[in-house]
């Protein structure tokens, strides 16, 4: 049983081994900027698509199908327009139905508002996580980086309102109590292996476990879940 959690959590993550594609979106010219120079020095050979307002961006990305979506909350509709934290709200949850299984990032300064939207982030299958705009360079990266790997990050008061759903507890079920893989979890509940991808970061976030320099995930989630009594 821990030997394919380990197993499956050391797997090397995708973007080092391609090449990787941003799209970023936010009002301000020095955000953009500063967000693009600190991909690029992480991801040297990365392609960087950058809008300004919401409208910008719903035409740009029809045309993309970028690594990670890096998003502002507060947007005008169109040039010369006010920013309101409404616009990009909606631009978010357009780009969240829309866009089943793209990986966002939201850099605000704005995060708690996210709960306006809390249904489609849950129901969303890409990666997703936040950042403050206040946050470290460093920290932002890392987002992006487990965005990208199909993890969720959330806010804690989102977080902790959450319910554990029945099929992420399957897939937990699964994998601890019969030693199942992914590709075999996904057979047995008939779904996709990305879904099942996406139900083990769902758990995750909710509590609270994510990549930790020198531990495994999949253990961790495991004792974390343990600790709160979900498994035996």
């Amino acid at each position: 049983m821990t030997n394919n959690l380990q197993e499956q959590s050391q797997k090397p993550p995708t973007q080092l081994h391609q090449k990787q594609s941003f799209f970023l979106v936010d009002d301000h010219a020095a955000v953009l900027d500063g967000t693009a120079m600190s991909l690029k020095q992480e991801f040297p050979n990365a392609d960087i698509t950058t809008a300004k307002t919401a409208q910008e961006a719903r035409q740009k990305l029809k045309a993309l199908r970028p690594d990670v979506v890096i998003v502002d909350l507060s947007l005008p509709e169109m040039a010369g327009e006010t920013c309101r934290t409404e616009t990009g709200i909606g631009l978010l949850r357009e780009f969240l139905e829309t866009y089943g299984d793209y990986n966002f990032v939201v850099q605000s300064a704005n995060v708690a508002s996210l709960v306006r939207i809390k249904p489609t982030i849950d129901a969303h299958q890409g990666g997703f996580a936040l950042v403050d705009k206040g946050e470290p360079t460093a920290e932002m990266l890392k987002r992006v980086s487990w965005a990208m790997d199909g993890l969720v990050y959330t806010p804690p008061t989102m977080r902790k309102h959450l319910e554990i759903k029945s099929e992420w507890m399957q897939v937990l079920e699964l994998a601890v109590y019969e030693g199942l893989n992914d590709k075999t979890i996904a057979k047995n509940m008939n779904v996709a292996e990305r879904t099942v991808r996406n139900y083990w970061a769902k758990l995750q976030d909710v509590l609270g476990v994510y990549h930790e320099e020198g531990k495994i995930l999949r253990i961790q989630t495991e004792l974390r879940a343990r600790e709160e009594g979900l498994i035996d």
